[in-house]
C-alpha cells in the first residue's frame, strides 16, 4: 500500500507517527511524507525568509535525513509561512495536497488532529479533509490523526479539541528508530520535562502502551475508515 503522511512542520511527522512509519515500511508498504510549512521563521518578530535562508537549507537536509532513517521513499517540502497558515488561502494549500495526492496515489493518510493548539496543524487537517473528500474514485480509504506533543495536549479542555485515540500501533520494535530520526532535528529537541524531549517521547510511547497492554505505542484517532 501507499501511505502519505501530511504534516505542517518539519519534525511533526516523526513526533506524530515516526514509529508507525518505520513499522509500515518494514511490513512492505511505501511511505511518502508531505511537509507544508517552511519552519523556523515564526521565531522572529517578523517573517524574514531571506534572513533565515541558510537555516531553512539546513532544516531541509535534516528533513531528508530523518525520513531516510525511518524508511520514507520520498519527501515533499513546501514553504507556507511558519505558524502563519491562517494568512494563506486554504484553497492554495488544498491544491498542493491534491498535487502530491496525484503523484503518490495513497491508500492511507496520517495527519494532524483537528483540535491541536497550533493553528498550522488545524489548517493542515482542514486541507487534508478537503483534498480527500470521500467521492467516487477516491483511493484513500483510511485517514488517521496523530498527536504532536506540545500541541495536541496544550489546547483548552473542550470536547471539540480533545484527542481521543481509538487506533493504536505497537512500535516496540521501531521506537529506537523514531528517536534516532528525531535527533536529526537538533533545533527542535528540548530538555525534559518538555513534551518534545527524548525522555518525554519515550514516556508517552510507554503510557500509550500501558493503555493497550503493549510496551510502546503510538496512538491515533481514526477520522474515516471506508470498507
Amino acid at each position: 500500500m501507499n501511505i502519505l503522511v501530511i504534516a505542517a512542520h518539519p519534525d511533526d511527522e516523526i513526533l506524530g507517527c515516526g514509529g508507525t512509519i518505520a513499522r509500515l515500511v518494514k511490513e512492505g508498504n511505501t511511505v511518502y511524507t508531505l511537509i507544508l510549512g517552511e519552519g523556523i521563521t515564526s521565531r522572529d518578530e517578523k517573517r524574514d525568509r531571506h534572513k533565515n535562508e541558510e537555516e531553512i537549507k539546513k532544516l531541509r537536509s535534516h528533513i531528508k535525513a530523518a525520513n531516510k532513517i525511518i524508511g520514507v521513499k520520498d519527501v515533499f517540502v513546501f514553504d507556507f509561512p511558519d505558524n502563519r497558515f491562517d494568512t494563506v488561502a486554504l484553497l492554495d494549500m488544498v491544491k498542493i495536497v491534491e498535487t502530491i495526492k496525484k503523484r503518490v496515489y495513497p491508500d492511507i493518510i496520517f495527519t494532524h488532529h483537528h483540535g491541536d493548539l497550533n493553528i498550522d496543524h488545524q489548517i493542515t487537517f482542514q486541507a487534508v479533509m478537503t483534498a480527500f473528500r470521500p467521492i467516487r474514485g477516491e483511493k484513500a480509504k483510511d485517514i488517521y490523526s496523530f498527536e504532536v506533543p506540545s500541541s495536541t495536549e496544550w489546547n483548552g479542555p473542550f470536547p471539540s479539541a480533545y484527542f481521543m485515540p481509538n487506533y493504536f500501533v505497537d512500535i516496540s520494535k521501531t521506537l529506537k528508530l523514531k528517536i534516532k530520526a528525531l535527533k536529526e532535528y537538533k533545533s527542535e529537541i528540548r530538555e525534559f520535562p518538555h513534551p518534545r524531549s527524548i525522555k518525554a517521547l519515550e514516556t508517552i510511547a510507554k503510557y500509550r502502551g500501558i493503555q493497550v497492554g503493549s510496551e510502546a505505542v503510538e496512538a491515533f484517532e481514526a477520522v474515516r475508515i471506508i470498507r
